[in-house]
């Protein structure tokens, strides 16, 4: 692998780095606001299973106690 001096190196990042597109506020708040939405429904939708599993253990422990 062959070596490249630190002044390279700088310079190769800071070429890269002029490449990178940066998103835009409006981009950044609609996906940080798709995210949390998401966020919710899967959520609602884990404690819904879990509450339905509680609830169906606790029928079948009750039928057997």
């Amino acid at each position: 692998m062959a070596k490249t001096n630190p002044l390279q190196f700088v310079q190769q990042v800071r070429s890269e780095m002029s490449k990178v597109v940066w998103p835009g506020r409006r981009e950044v708040v609609l996906t940080t606001a798709m995210v949390l939405a998401l966020a919710a429904v899967v959520a609602l939708f884990f404690s819904l299973v879990d509450w339905g599993i509680r609830s169906g253990l606790a029928g079948i422990l009750g039928y057997f106690g």
